[in-house]
């Protein structure tokens, strides 16, 4: 199991990889795009940059200020008034090759790793970026992760229930239909994801037979 602070990293990544971002913005597109980092602080994103920079992986460089921030205003005639700053330069982080090239290597694996809670959303956010079978493979092993936890589920409320009270019964009846849930909007995106792979194997158009010269 990948452990959180990997699973912020391939984020991290992946967000870059669109496009170069300073650390605001690309906070905010991590608490908008992925779900499971919303509670992400200054705290944890920061260290997580440095340690990127460090390895290489990504790349910092200062922008510009923007125009308004650059426009100086008027002065009062017959006072002296001091200077302001004409805007502050901020840190923006872009991906190198090296990144890039460790991000592909993350996108192409699907094995049991990509098929945890919070490695998937990760994963199925950046969908867009992996290759169609890869996208399959991870799909179909996170179905397969939540058949087994499916029976489980189904198991545990074959048994007695005389020792769980109300509470625990519900508890148990949510859990159970979130990964019906689940489950069925797995295999929605499975059968797209093959119907795509078919049509694309599919020949565009039949040849015609070609005329015997009269």
């Amino acid at each position: 199991m990948r452990s959180r602070s990997d699973v912020l990293e391939t984020a991290v990544l992946g967000l870059l990889n669109e496009s170069p971002l300073h650390g605001y913005e690309l906070r905010k597109r991590l608490n908008l795009v992925l779900g499971s980092f919303r509670a992400l602080s200054y705290g944890t994103l920061y260290p997580a940059l440095k340690s990127l920079v460090a390895r290489g992986l990504i790349a910092t460089a200062e922008s510009e200020p923007s125009p308004s921030a650059r426009k100086a205003k008027p002065g009062i005639p017959g006072r002296t008034t001091k200077p302001k700053p004409l805007g502050r330069r901020r840190v923006v982080y872009e991906l190198t090759h090296e990144g890039k090239e460790h991000l592909q290597t993350v996108l192409a694996s699907a094995g049991p790793a990509a098929w945890e809670d919070d490695n998937f959303d990760v994963r199925f956010a950046l969908f867009a970026q992996t290759d169609a079978e890869t996208r399959l493979r991870v799909l179909e092993g996170r179905r397969t992760r939540l058949t087994e936890r499916l029976e489980a589920y189904r198991e545990s409320t074959a048994h007695p229930r005389s020792r769980l009270d109300e509470y625990a019964l519900e508890l148990r009846r949510f859990g159970l239909e979130k990964v019906e849930r689940e489950v069925r909007w797995l295999d929605g995106l499975i059968s797209t994801e093959r119907g795509r792979a078919a049509a694309q194997n599919r020949p565009s158009s039949q040849e015609q037979p070609k005329k015997e010269p009269g």
